[in-house]
């Protein structure tokens, strides 16, 4: 999958959700939300999956 600078990712395993901060030399640079740069990790872009809120919120 191709992880573009942005998205809500969340590792495979389990973790928190994080925004891609960059996609360099193979590896997706993720960091929490709001966090910048400074504070990415490399992750393998096996290693993430696109976030996606499980369930019906619905407009109160």
């Amino acid at each position: 999958m191709a992880f573009e600078t942005g998205d809500l990712v969340q590792p495979i395993k389990g973790g928190p959700v994080m925004s891609v901060v960059k996609v360099e030399d193979g590896l997706v640079y993720c960091g929490m939300m709001d966090s910048g740069i400074e504070n990415a990790k490399p992750f393998k872009p096996e290693e993430l999956s696109l976030y996606k809120e499980d369930g019906d919120f619905g407009v109160c």
